[in-house]
């Protein structure tokens, strides 16, 4: 059953990447931004892509969040809170938010490798402390590579994912699993999330350092950890 997915950020790398992936496996994707005419023409452009028919839509980030089942955050640490304090009044209440942001650090002239400290220990747990009473929470797609993702290869990464929810655990592996070459793995309480966000600055300068376009891989668990 095809969801509402509203990807707020979604003009940028990963957010396009995402909703491409996703609107490929049927589901209902709304691009975010701050400019809607900037969501409309991406939308525009991902369905020459995916196929005139898919549902695809561009809005603003409050109408986009208003319209969503689920809250796919994919915008740089700098815009985090505000986002969040901006489309607070139009979440539902039933809603669940992933978020993908990565407290990086600014860099001039060059991709961030540093990652900032977060009061709340991770960006993930802001998030929590910043949505409405009983939205849930997880992290996942960190480590996804952008440029793969807006590619047609398979995304060659295992993505974890960090909530206190149950639900949102299994909805945010689902969606995992629905990328070529991904394995969703159920990476424990909302708090890991600091970790998994940390992977994200070496990946960067690994990435940097060679030329490529890392991901991470887990071994060694038994196959029920692993969904995809």
């Amino acid at each position: 059953m095809s969801r509402s997915i509203a990807i707020l950020g979604g003009t940028g790398p990963e957010g396009l990447g995402l909703a491409r992936r996703w609107a490929k496996a049927g589901e209902t994707i709304i691009i975010g931004s701050r400019d809607p005419a900037r969501a409309d023409d991406a939308a525009r452009k991902l369905k020459e892509i995916v196929g005139d028919s898919a549902p695809l839509s561009g809005m603003d980030n409050p109408a986009a969040a208003a319209a969503a089942e689920i809250i796919v955050l994919t915008v740089p640490f700098s815009g985090h809170a505000a986002l969040l304090k901006q489309i607070k009044p139009a979440i539902r209440p039933e809603a669940m938010v992933i978020d993908t942001t990565v407290p990086l650090a600014a860099s001039v002239g060059g991709r961030a490798t540093r990652t900032l400290g977060i009061w709340e220990g991770s960006v993930a747990q802001q998030t929590a402390e910043l949505v409405p009473k009983g939205v849930s929470v997880a992290a996942a797609f960190h480590n996804a590579s952008a440029e793969l993702l807006n590619s047609d290869e398979p995304v060659e990464c295992d993505v974890l994912v960090c909530s206190d929810q149950p639900v949102a655990t299994a909805i945010a592996l689902d969606l995992a699993a629905k990328i070529p070459g991904v394995r969703g793995i159920d990476a424990g309480k909302l708090e890991n999330a600091r970790t998994v966000e940390q992977i994200t600055a070496l990946l960067i300068a690994l990435n940097i350092k060679h030329k490529g376009h890392s991901g991470i891989r887990i071994t060694g668990l038994p196959a029920s950890a692993y969904r995809g």
